[in-house]
């Protein structure tokens, strides 16, 4: 048995009982002796209205630095959460962290293709990092910063927000358990229709593709974890009908995954409209879904047999970075380390050949 099925399943065994105490967690476990410090790397919109608010609702974190390149943003952050000056950072100045025992983790924060660079420099600085996802927009950047961390003996994570949701988790267990039947077929979908033509989400030398990256990466994710396993065929195809708007990355995309058992999984990604954000899964007694799966709030689902699914909702960052925040003080790996999101980039690399050249990639 390889390593990466044995991290898998023990993730679904440990991860489910851990998600179904979070929200008990804050009211019974007594006060850490010291809280983890976080450096939030990018302050644009997550960081903004989702980390930095997540990290006041945490138990075993603290918001410590910035590291920003708009003076403006670290002037407002340091008076909105009483940040001190030697814990404003610029990308320039990211080695001096070596020097800040406030800062314990570097949350990255960026675009896509700059989280390698903002990753190995927190590395060297001797911090522990946390990146969203995508992990980066190549296998070889991703590859260099689980050296960069592994080098340095620091831990990285990837934020798979959705790894400490509940309905999400209690989906994987009844599949994996086949409560209803053996697994036959998924299909799962993202998208929203795409404002902005200006943003940097449209510059491939930035995001690293369309859609995929940025929503689609949820789809392929829960067909990874409701499965167990990794896909062994890849076919895709993009599709663009503004042309003008999407000149460097695709509007949509369609695809197909293979897994081991002839399990099928059919996904989609899309900047073209909204109302796309569900995964369904059939197998030979009955099926499940989420419709919302991947929402920050007021996820939800049901099941062929009648029951619904609906645990408690959370605030899925806070519980993230608190996880995180426990591995660092009690010396254990992460559910969610870089080899997860590096397995994520293959896949998404192998699904856009497959729909540049028309054919089916083996994995």
């Amino acid at each position: 048995m390889n390593t990466d099925q044995v991290s898998r399943r023990s993730f679904l065994k440990t991860s489910a009982l851990a998600a179904a105490s979070l929200p008990f967690v804050h009211a019974c476990a007594a006060e850490p002796a010291r809280k983890i410090g976080y450096a939030l790397c990018g302050l644009g919109s997550l960081s903004t209205h989702q980390l930095a608010p997540a990290l006041q609702k945490t138990k075993y974190c603290r918001l410590a630095g910035i590291i920003t390149g708009t003076p403006a943003k670290a002037e407002s952050w340091k008076g909105q959460y009483n940040i001190p000056d030697h814990c404003i950072y610029n990308y320039d100045t990211m080695t001096k962290l070596a020097d800040n025992p406030d800062i314990d983790v570097v949350y990255v924060v960026t675009p896509n293709a700059l989280h390698a660079d903002s990753t190995i420099k927190a590395a060297k600085a001797g911090k522990h990092v946390l990146t969203e996802k995508p992990m980066e927009v190549s296998v070889d950047r991703c590859q260099q910063m689980i050296d960069a961390c592994r080098a340095a003996n620091r831990l990285l994570a990837v934020g798979y927000r959705l790894h400490f949701e509940p309905n999400n988790l209690e989906c994987a267990r009844l599949v994996r358990e086949k409560v209803l039947g053996e697994l036959k077929y998924i299909e799962a979908g993202f998208g929203f229709a795409m404002g902005d033509p200006t943003q940097w989400r449209l510059n491939r030398a930035l995001a690293g593709g369309g859609p995929l990256m940025d929503v689609g990466i949820y789809a392929l994710q829960a067909m990874r974890y409701l499965t167990g396993a990794e896909p062994v065929e890849a076919t895709a195809f993009t599709t663009v009908t503004d042309p003008v708007k999407f000149h460097d990355v695709e509007e949509s995309i369609n695809w197909q995954l293979k897994f081991p058992g002839g399990v099928l999984a059919s996904g989609a990604a899309t900047y073209r409209f909204g109302g796309l954000g569900q995964f369904k899964a059939l197998s030979d007694g009955g099926w499940l879904e989420l419709n919302p799966a991947f929402n920050y709030h007021g996820i939800r689902g049901t099941r062929s047999d009648g029951a619904t699914i609906q645990l408690p909702d959370l605030d899925q960052f806070a519980a993230e970075m608190d996880d995180f925040a426990q591995c660092i003080l009690n010396g254990q790996p992460t559910r969610v380390p870089g080899e997860e999101g590096l397995r994520d980039v293959k896949i998404m690399m192998a699904l856009y050949e497959a729909a540049r050249t028309g054919t089916t990639i083996k994995l």
